[in-house]
């Protein structure tokens, strides 16, 4: 697991052990997510009003449902970090733009504006799981450890697309050579090795790991392996302040991910993601484990 090529929260490599599972073959797309939807009348995290009280100083007029979702500023080159993201009230699952936007033809894409607890609730009615972040990373490899990407060292070999990721200069500009300016149907680019769809790129997806940004070398312990995530939901709060929020391991990268601005699309990368802040490029796919094995041990 990991690399010590790219970002300090992926270092140092290291040996994970996960026990017999299955995962799924591609994301959980917007037709299975309305099918569970449907079945329970599950209402999700961005369609629910936040409670101010769980928010405080919150201006009141904020306490609305809503979304975090991608707008691009455009090609003036002038955009502030981070600016291009907007809290869109009525931004869900179902209107993944906002109110007038909907999902009708987009029903084989993956299902975004999803929380945590919004893939934990469809794993368990689907008699699945959220994968561990190690059993993430095999699967995304497809058995080909030590390479960069899952095909290879090479991004786009031959200059063939390989994924769902932003080519040009984000966030200004997006050429679309893959064919696609936001997500793309799931299973729209070569599986794995192991027959697995969309591991990189498109969007983000959940995994059950608590996140720990510490450098694993340094929790090495005599009695046991490197740890590489956090033992507890209070280990994984941002350190930098802000409301006491755990925080999930994302995997994958997303449609938004850039070779001048994110290359996170490869399985060693990792992303910190507060359990209530669902956006317009985060995901996810479950697992079903086999009776009597153990989970991954990090």
């Amino acid at each position: 697991m990991g690399s010590a090529d790219f970002y300090p929260e992926e270092a140092p490599v290291r040996r994970a052990t996960v026990g017999d599972f299955w995962i799924d073959e591609r994301p959980v797309t917007n037709a299975q997510f309305a099918e569970f939807a449907e079945a329970t009348g599950y209402v999700s995290f961005a369609e629910m009003p936040p409670d101010p009280r769980d928010y405080p100083g919150m201006p009141p007029d904020m306490a609305r449902a809503g979304s975090a979702v991608f707008v691009a500023p455009g090609a003036s080159g002038d955009a502030q970090a981070h600016s291009w993201w907007h809290f869109v009230f009525g931004a869900d699952w179902r209107h993944p733009q906002g109110p007038g936007s909907s999902v009708a033809q987009i029903m084989d894409h993956p299902v975004v504006h999803i929380a945590y607890q919004d893939a934990e609730a469809y794993a368990r009615w689907a008699g699945k799981a959220l994968p561990t972040e190690a059993e993430w990373e095999f699967a995304a490899r497809g058995g080909r450890d030590g390479l960069i990407y899952p095909w290879g060292d090479d991004l786009a070999p031959s200059g063939r697309i390989m994924a769902n990721y932003w080519q040009g200069r984000f966030p200004y500009e997006n050429t679309c050579e893959d064919g696609f300016e936001g997500t793309s149907p799931a299973g729209s680019f070569p599986p794995n090795d192991f027959g697995l769809y969309d591991m990189i790129g498109n969007v983000w997806e959940w995994t059950d790991d608590w996140f720990s940004a510490r450098p694993a070398a340094a929790e090495r312990s005599c009695c046991g392996p490197v740890r590489a995530r956090a033992a507890s939901e209070a280990e994984s709060y941002d350190p930098g302040g802000g409301p006491p929020v755990g925080r999930k391991v994302l995997k994958g990268g997303s449609h938004l991910c850039a070779a001048n601005y994110c290359r996170r699309y490869r399985p060693a990368a990792r992303h910190a993601q507060p359990i209530d802040s669902p956006a317009s490029h985060i995901g996810f796919r479950c697992v079903v484990r086999q009776t009597g094995t153990a989970l991954a041990d990090i």
